[in-house]
This record gives C-alpha cells, sequence and structure tokens, in this order.
C-alpha cells in the first residue's frame, strides 16, 4: 500500500528574491559576446564626429571655391559669426532657452500620458477595443493641422505651443509601449503569477521590466518628434525660440542665420537624446 505524498509546494512571497531573480531574467545565459573595436568608445566618438568634419570641409570648400554662391550658401565662419552678434545682444542664449523648456514641458506631459493610455490599451482587452480606434485615427492627424484648433482655444501662448508639442510626444510613447505590453510574453506571466505576483506587483516585477527596452525606445522617438513640433509651432505663432529665428531670418533674408538656427536645433536634438541615452543604459543594467 502506497503513502500519500503530502503537497510540499510553497507560495513564495511577491517580492521575494527569487521572484525578483526571475523577473530580471537571472539565471539565463548571460555570457556577453565579445565587444569588437566598433564598440570601443573612442572609435564611436570619433567616428561619429568624422561625416560632420567631412560635411564642414565640403562647404568650406564650395563656399570659398565660387562653386555656390556665398548669398545661398554662407561660409562657415559667416554662421558662426552671426552666432556671435546674436549672442553678444543677448538674444540667442534667449531663443534657446525658450524652446528647450518648451520642448521639455512638452516632452514631459505627452510622455506620461502617453504611458497612462499605453497601459490602459495595452494591459486591459476593453481599453483596447474602447480606445485604439480613435487614438490610430487621430494620430493620422497632420501636426500642422492642430495649430488653428489650438490658437482658437488657447490663444497664441505658452499653451498651446506646449500642448502641440505633447501631442507629438504623445504618439511615439503611446504606439511603442501599447505594442510592447501587449506581445509581452504570457509564459512570463504566469510563471510570474506563480510566485505570487499579481496587479501592480506583477507589473512592476515582469511586466514592465519587459517592456524597459520598448519604453525607452518611445521616449527617444518622442524627444525627437517634440523637436519638430517645436518648429511647427514657434514658425506658425511665436515672438521667440528658434522657429521664430527660422522665421524671421527667412524674411530678412539671412541665409547665416537660417542655417545657424538648424545646426543648433541639431546639437540641441543631439544633446538630449544622448542625455535620453545615457538613462537608458542605467535602466537597462538595472532592470535587465
Amino acid at each position: 500500500m502506497s503513502a500519500s505524498i503530502p503537497d510540499q509546494r510553497v507560495t513564495v512571497p511577491a517580492d521575494s528574491r527569487e521572484a525578483r531573480e526571475f523577473a530580471a531574467g537571472r539565471g539565463r545565459n548571460t555570457d556577453a559576446a565579445p565587444r569588437g573595436p566598433w564598440s570601443r568608445p573612442g572609435v564611436r566618438l570619433i567616428g561619429g564626429l568624422l561625416v560632420p568634419v567631412v560635411i564642414l570641409v565640403a562647404w568650406q570648400i564650395a563656399t570659398t571655391s565660387g562653386l555656390v554662391p556665398t548669398y545661398r550658401l554662407p561660409t562657415p565662419a559667416s554662421v558662426f559669426t552671426a552666432g556671435v552678434e546674436l549672442a553678444e545682444r543677448g538674444q540667442l542664449w534667449t531663443h534657446i532657452a525658450i524652446s528647450v523648456q518648451r520642448v521639455l514641458l512638452g516632452f514631459a506631459i505627452g510622455s506620461l500620458i502617453g504611458l497612462a493610455i499605453a497601459a490602459i490599451v495595452g494591459l486591459s482587452k476593453l481599453g483596447d477595443v474602447l480606445l485604439s480606434p480613435t487614438l490610430a485615427a487621430l494620430r493620422a492627424v497632420p501636426s500642422l493641422a492642430w495649430v488653428p484648433l489650438l490658437i482658437l482655444w488657447m490663444q497664441i501662448g505658452e499653451e498651446s505651443k506646449v500642448t502641440l508639442i505633447a501631442i507629438g510626444a504623445f504618439f511615439p510613447v503611446y504606439t511603442t509601449v501599447a505594442d510592447a505590453l501587449r506581445h509581452v510574453d504570457p509564459h512570463l506571466v504566469e510563471a510570474g503569477r506563480s510566485f505570487s505576483l499579481r496587479g501592480w506587483s506583477l507589473f512592476r516585477t515582469v511586466q514592465l521590466p519587459a517592456v524597459i527596452p520598448s519604453v525607452m525606445s518611445g521616449l527617444r522617438l518622442a524627444l525627437a518628434q517634440s523637436w519638430l513640433f517645436l518648429v511647427a509651432a514657434e514658425l506658425i505663432a511665436s515672438s521667440m525660440g528658434l522657429g521664430f529665428l527660422l522665421d524671421d531670418s527667412q524674411n530678412n533674408g539671412r541665409v547665416d542665420r537660417i542655417l545657424l538656427a538648424i545646426v543648433l536645433l541639431a546639437l540641441l536634438g543631439t544633446i538630449t537624446n544622448a542625455i535620453l541615452g545615457f538613462i537608458e543604459r542605467r535602466l537597462l543594467k538595472r532592470w535587465t
């Protein structure tokens, strides 16, 4: 007569070390591939600077040789001089500060709303059914189509510009994160539930780490989109900012200032993207 074996299954607390290790993917093969020479920071820095230097040299040669008339393409020195003149008047830093403030504020608002809506749509079937069609339709609306309505509702002020930038930041975050949440491996979720993870604990320990790369990708896309929407807002209704500098320089025929504004937008976009990339690496190191 065989003896019955009692059930020895143990419920693991939600915040146990084993659950966190499981959700973080520890225990799997994490042997990193050997880093090649192209992964070294110095090589990447030099390689990243190579193309801009080539463009600058070609620009200098084209303007000084007479291949392109200077009234169409000023020399790099002329663009630098235009920036020095604006800086001495105190206008350049004002334009930069106002544009950066608008981008950061609109990016923060749009991203937070995008993350919240993405969680509703990605984790709830009801939210997906109710919200996805409407948001897909709104996403197809061109950015400039919002400008007349925002000006009519909010007048020509900071509210309309920040709202337009927030709209631009919302959709990349929403689309990327909602899609990632829909496709979290169901086996991971079930395994997390076997560790007694439910609700917020399940989301924080299993689902959030699984979508962190997608969250950061969405945020980086949203940041780039924020700069695009900033120019759209400032070109139409603004008295300060880099977009206004572009429009005002066009009206006055100052090609050097137009190129200066373009270079500044590229530099600011690169700097903010690099900051977000640093945050991404820290988060990935923490959560994965």
